[in-house]
């Protein structure tokens, strides 16, 4: 059974697998084709986090492709009315995919160990692979030879951060993180890459964006550091992307966003509403990426 818990469980060949059937789909939907290549496969939702587009864009995505999804929220009782391990080995007899949307990793680690259907991390305090799918996606569309190409994070060394330093290192991106001391990445998880050489972190954020393809930031408080809210804001006052940082980097570069976006703190408006920016092109595309690893996972378990 294969799993999608984190980019660094896929080689190089295997993202550029998705990217290769997610873009296909794009292109089919956009023509207006519905292939059924998921007919009377089941999806189910396990979230205890709240979402817009990642449970939208899933729903979206298996409803396209002939399938089917269930909502499953915090009433379901994950890890209260049963064991994990229970609970993991029934759902899996009813489903064909479950996203798993939740606080702690391990959740979706027990879900893989235990489950008899494929897990798909929809986001985790560790990492958010489907967005950087997504975003991988975006970035081939607009920027060609993802080689070519430096991405460039200012902000927190979070979840997204990390997901989006692992899909650099499978492709063969140059990234950076720009950041305040203590909000870095773990330097020994960026050395432990196959392409250690493309990571770089710094404090500097004018200079990190200065050969930017595009310029990325999240939040600076993730969903259960908001008691830490006050204090981040002071940390990063000096990593807001506005218009005079992106003044810094190459006239051509774009702007990207996970979202939801806390414009006036990490980003203005300015910046988020310009030329530039392709937060919705990126929000688009996490239906299509998703579209495209759901095929491939199950062509995988198949």
């Amino acid at each position: 059974m294969r799993h999608f818990l984190t980019l660094a469980d896929c080689t190089p060949d295997e993202v550029e697998q998705i990217l290769d059937i997610s873009a296909e789909l794009k292109e089919g939907y956009e023509a207006g084709n519905r292939p059924s290549l998921l007919a009377n496969h089941v999806l189910g939702l396990l979230f205890s986090k709240p979402s817009l587009r990642t449970r939208v864009s899933f729903e979206a995505g298996i409803s396209h492709l002939g399938g089917t999804s269930l909502y499953l929220g915090n009433d379901v009782g994950w890890g209260k009315r049963e064991t994990p391990s229970d609970f993991s080995r029934v759902l899996s007899q009813f489903l064909d995919f479950v996203v798993c949307r939740t606080h702690d990793h391990s959740d979706v680690e027990i879900l893989a160990t235990h489950a008899d259907c494929i897990v798909i991390n929809g986001l985790t305090d560790k990492y958010h692979p489907c967005q950087a799918i997504a975003d991988a996606l975006t970035l081939r569309e607009l920027k060609g030879n993802l080689k070519d190409c430096k991405l460039t994070y200012v902000g927190d060394g979070n979840n997204v951060a990390r997901s989006l330093a692992l899909v650099c290192d499978r492709l063969g991106m140059t990234f950076t993180i720009a950041c305040p001391n203590g909000y870095q990445l773990d330097q020994a998880f960026l050395d432990s890459l196959p392409n250690a050489h493309l990571m770089s972190q710094t404090d500097d954020a004018e200079q990190a964006v200065s050969d930017a393809t595009a310029v990325y930031t999240d939040v600076w408080s993730s969903m259960g550091y908001e008691a830490e809210e006050a204090q981040r804001k002071r940390d990063f006052a000096d990593f807001q992307v506005n218009e005079a940082l992106m003044a810094k980097a190459p006239s051509d570069a774009i702007f990207m966003h996970c979202l939801p976006a806390h414009r006036g703190d990490e980003v203005t408006d300015g910046v988020m509403d310009s030329d530039q920016s392709r937060v919705v092109e990126q929000a688009a595309n996490r239906m299509h990426a998703q579209k495209g690893l759901m095929v491939w996972l199950a062509r995988q378990t198949s």
